[in-house]
């Protein structure tokens, strides 16, 4: 079976596609090309080089002090943090490695501040690719590339549909960190609790409008088939949660997998 995955941004969450690439792998699901943006673009890199393990540890290891590590306070250059750890961990594992010759054909999604256009990157240095795929706006500092100023690509782009499909035939699987929206809301703002505070609000609103560009993203740029693992009970900004997420991305694999195994044989 062969397909085409596009992995979607979802900052903590994003653990979740290890479970799902691990769940794929158990099938014998062979994936022919893949797309990431965000933390997605992490995991398809990841994937694409054969080192899905090492993102593993990583993320099974992450506790509050080693996130804290990550948090390099330095406002200068357009951002809270300046983002020098995140580089180095990046260049400790792809050095001076480049897209083009990763062992699946790879897709790595950002945004143009200046042209307000998804760019997807398929060539060149995997490190600054996944730097800027990976800028907060405000948080990680933008990336400069050919005239362009590069951001994280979820602020366009939650799940990089069209950015596969321009690499592979194959049926397009989209993982979609962000559809579990209900269960957010539930708990984010719960039924019948009165008290509802700045910080509170606008969390829920925040989720709400990533929830929504990604469902309408993914209605102007349709794959076979979409996932959204039930993940909405974890707050994105959690990265402490690896265990828990990998086995909801590997029980979303097999709750769907009929409409998986039927993308095959259309």
């Amino acid at each position: 079976m062969k397909l085409a995955l596009a992995l979607g941004g979802g900052a903590g969450l994003g653990w979740t596609h290890i479970g799902v690439l691990h769940a794929l792998k158990a099938r014998d699901v062979e994936v022919e090309a893949v797309s990431g943006t965000s933390i997605g673009a992490v995991a398809a890199v990841c994937l694409a080089a054969h080192r899905l393990n090492v993102l593993e540890e990583l993320a099974r290891a992450a506790n509050l002090r080693s996130v804290m590590r990550y948090l390099d306070i330095d406002p200068r250059g357009g951002s809270m943090l300046g983002g020098n750890k995140v580089t180095r961990e990046l260049r400790l594992h792809f050095g001076h490695n480049e897209l083009q010759d990763l062992f699946i054909p790879c897709a790595v999604v950002a945004a143009d501040l200046v042209s307000g256009e998804e760019v997807s990157m398929t060539r060149g240095s995997i490190v600054d690719a996944v730097r800027a795929s990976i800028a907060i706006p405000g948080v990680f500092p933008p990336v400069r590339r050919d005239g362009m100023i590069l951001i994280d690509g979820g602020v366009m782009t939650p799940v990089p549909v069209r950015a596969v499909r321009a690499l592979s035939r194959s049926p397009v699987l989209a993982i979609n960190l962000q559809g579990d929206y209900l269960r957010r809301a539930a708990i984010g703002l719960p039924p019948g609790k009165r008290l509802m505070t700045p910080l509170r609000v606008g969390r829920a609103g925040l989720s709400l409008m990533m929830s929504e560009l990604a469902r309408k993203s993914l209605a102007i740029d349709p794959p076979d088939l979409e996932i959204a693992p039930a993940i909405g009970h974890v707050d994105v900004r959690n990265f402490t949660k690896a265990h828990e997420l990998i086995e909801l991305g590997a029980a979303s694999i097999e709750a769907n997998w009929p409409a998986i195994e039927a993308l095959t044989t259309r």
